[in-house]
């Protein structure tokens, strides 16, 4: 025990001698501390953050087990968190890949624009065609991906993988059109799908005012972080429903303002470049 102390003792002695070390170990922390902030607000209001949740609590159970010498709790909690984690693989396998695939891409922040180019052309096509459909009360149903995969539903529906434009969206939910029914399902700066089938909520505290279109988008924002914008076939309000928000009735500049707080974040405006060695915004 003295030894564990003296070593102890040494290592916090080095760590304050040396201004180099105690820098390096600063750094170290506070980009653990970033990346763990970032993942927690990407995650918050998400199935997986549930389970995360869960996680922590198995952990938590394992020490104080270990601290209170319950052996049977120690090592059953071992069991469920080794096994978990190849769980959490299988089960969460797109969501992996898709987190990997954007990752992939990630060198567009260093040198160029490219996000921010593919956010504002969706957000514009978006704006555009709210604008066209919702005085003509003709109904639409979109969906944008985002963190989470919505592979399943785009299952559902018939692929597109076609270049977003107002033009495209306006066409697709004209009326008895043959891809007017469901859900345009939007990824990166595509129309991924049309005609997808999203999960209806089985919420009591849905309006009745409120039709299939806003109980599916409602079902999706419970199930994922997907954005999704719905234009009322009856009324031509517009609507949108995201990480178990709903905000009914937006004018044409407060959904723009909306979808640009949701869609284009701080990290998408800004190159790594510019943050670290200053200049002006893309």
């Amino acid at each position: 025990m003295k030894l564990l102390s003296h070593i102890d003792a040494t290592y916090w002695a080095s760590l304050i001698s040396s201004p180099w070390v105690l820098a390096i170990n600063l750094l170290d922390i506070i980009i653990v501390a970033y990346l763990i902030y970032r993942s927690i607000k990407a995650l918050a209001g998400t199935k997986v953050m549930t389970l995360i949740q869960g996680t922590v609590f198995f952990v938590l159970t394992k020490f104080v087990a270990e601290w209170l010498g319950f052996a049977t709790i120690s090592y059953l909690m071992n069991q469920v968190i080794t096994y978990g984690i190849i769980a959490c693989v299988v089960i969460f396998a797109p969501e992996i890949r898709a987190g990997l695939e954007r990752f992939g891409r990630a060198p567009n922040v260093f040198i160029g624009t490219q996000g921010i180019r593919d956010e504002e052309k969706v957000i514009d096509a978006l704006v555009k065609s709210v604008a066209y459909m919702s005085p003509r009360k003709i109904g639409a149903l979109m969906s944008i991906e985002r963190t989470q995969t919505l592979r399943e539903y785009k299952m559902t529906g018939i692929s597109l993988d076609a270049d977003i434009s107002s033009q495209l969206l306006i066409n697709i939910f004209i009326p008895n059109t043959p891809l007017h029914d469901g859900a345009v399902i939007i990824e990166g700066n595509k129309v991924a799908t049309a005609c997808s089938y999203l999960p209806l909520s089985e919420s009591q505290a849905i309006s009745k005012e409120f039709g299939t279109r806003h109980r599916a988008a409602i079902g999706l924002s419970e199930h994922s972080d997907a954005v999704t914008v719905i234009v009322s076939e009856e009324t031509g309000a517009v609507s949108v429903a995201y990480k178990d928000n709903f905000i009914h009735d937006m004018t044409t500049e407060d959904f723009e303002k909306l979808l640009r707080q949701l869609l284009i974040t701080e990290e998408v405006q800004e190159t790594l470049w510019q943050r670290w060695f200053g200049g002006k915004k893309v």
